[in-house]
């Protein structure tokens, strides 16, 4: 059987896995479905691998316990269920795990924790030294405190980032799906997309009201986009079901693999790219818009033509062309209130008229990203 060299060359595995894949139908988590995840990811590290887990299911943990039948909808309760349940949950693989003697660590994050630079370096520093130790971390969102964070499929873009953190060879994305279909699969004449090419941009890609893969539209949409974050850092992607985990670990050809479309960057520009979220924005001219497109230069005040928003200078912003597009993000120099005074100006006009602390970028290349 033919299998896929950029899974098998792999070393360092991100693997997530999904709620829906890990609990009954009444909504519990199934000690089964542990166990079968948990066999394969020890023959993983079996065969040499460093394996990390991001594993959904805190909250469904939690439900038995506290008498609920169903998710609850309003946040405390969803809060109070992840609280209950991340423990159990832990415990869970903990006690699956060490039949094969590994040792688990567990690792809560939020998005915010992957928004601040400081944080999101301890947290590389975390993670070497739990794999150096040989230890097999288990990653989840800290459910507890979060706000916006606790919704279904929010997991895939923590994987992504996760996977570019601790600069894995691979992110297998693991749910209820066998992989990306061409369309809605429920409907004649749609196939499965064995695989995605590194050119491929994944604009063909419409999510409707089932899914491209038959789960919500939330669901398959945060798995496309956790593709194109982990592909463009130059990390290969494999989705598909938990059912055939084993065999895409083992570069079967399952599911859908992505490609990478880019090279690795550096941690800070993928963190700004894909775990900020803008303070404002900064308008440019067209000739701003072609000299940060296509010249990848700094942005000069010349070509500020206006600024919305409350930001400061280190703050992620958004770079607008004149039709409204955003075309870049960056960490601004300058506090909003000051860019008024720089719309249009040289930088030897700005050092004449300000001072020379004010003859700098407004958002220097190297803390630029295109969108």
């Amino acid at each position: 059987m033919t299998t896929r060299p950029e899974v098998t060359s792999a070393r360092r595995v991100v693997v997530k896995i999904g709620s829906s894949s890990l609990t009954t139908a009444a909504g519990g988590i199934d000690p089964e479905r542990v166990r079968r995840l948990v066999d394969v990811l020890a023959a993983s590290r079996s065969a040499g691998r460093e394996v990390v887990l991001v594993s959904s299911g805190a909250i469904a943990a939690g439900l038995a316990p506290l008498g609920l039948a169903r998710r609850p909808r309003a946040l405390p309760a969803q809060q109070a269920a992840a609280s209950v349940g991340q423990g159990l949950l832990v415990h869970r693989y903990t006690e699956e795990l060490a039949r094969h003697g590994v040792t688990t660590g567990q690792v809560l994050l939020t998005v915010d924790d992957v928004t601040r630079r400081s944080h999101y370096r301890n947290a590389y520093q975390t993670f070497a030294k739990l794999l150096e130790l040989g230890v097999l971390p288990i990653v989840n969102e800290n459910d507890t405190v979060a706000t916006s964070e606790i919704r279904f499929g929010d997991n895939d873009r923590l994987a992504a980032l996760v996977a570019h953190l601790v600069h894995a060879d691979l992110l297998v994305l693991l749910s209820d799906v066998d992989g990306l279909y061409d369309g809605n699969p429920t409907r004649p004449g749609t196939s499965l997309v064995t695989e995605v090419p590194a050119g491929d941009d994944l604009s063909w890609v419409r999510i409707g009201r089932t899914g491209a893969a038959g789960l919500g539209s939330g669901g398959m949409q945060t798995k496309v986009d956790a593709a194109r974050i982990a592909g463009g850092a130059g990390i290969p992607v494999v989705l598909t079901s938990a059912d055939q985990a084993a065999a895409a670990l083992a570069g079967e050809p399952v599911g859908t693999l992505f490609h990478p479309t880019g090279r690795r960057r550096p941690t800070r520009l993928l963190w700004l790219a894909h775990a900020t979220e803008p303070k404002g924005s900064v308008r440019i001219d067209d000739g701003a818009v072609r000299a940060v497109t296509q010249r990848r230069a700094s942005l000069l005040a010349a070509g500020v033509t206006g600024a919305e928003g409350v930001f400061v200078a280190g703050d992620p912003v958004d770079l607008v062309a004149p039709d409204g597009t955003p075309v870049a993000r960056g960490l601004v120099n300058f506090d909003a209130e000051e860019v008024p005074a720089l719309l249009g100006k040289s930088s030897h006009q700005l050092r004449e008229e300000l001072g020379s602390a004010y003859e700098r970028e407004v958002v220097h290349r190297d803390d630029l990203v295109l969108l």
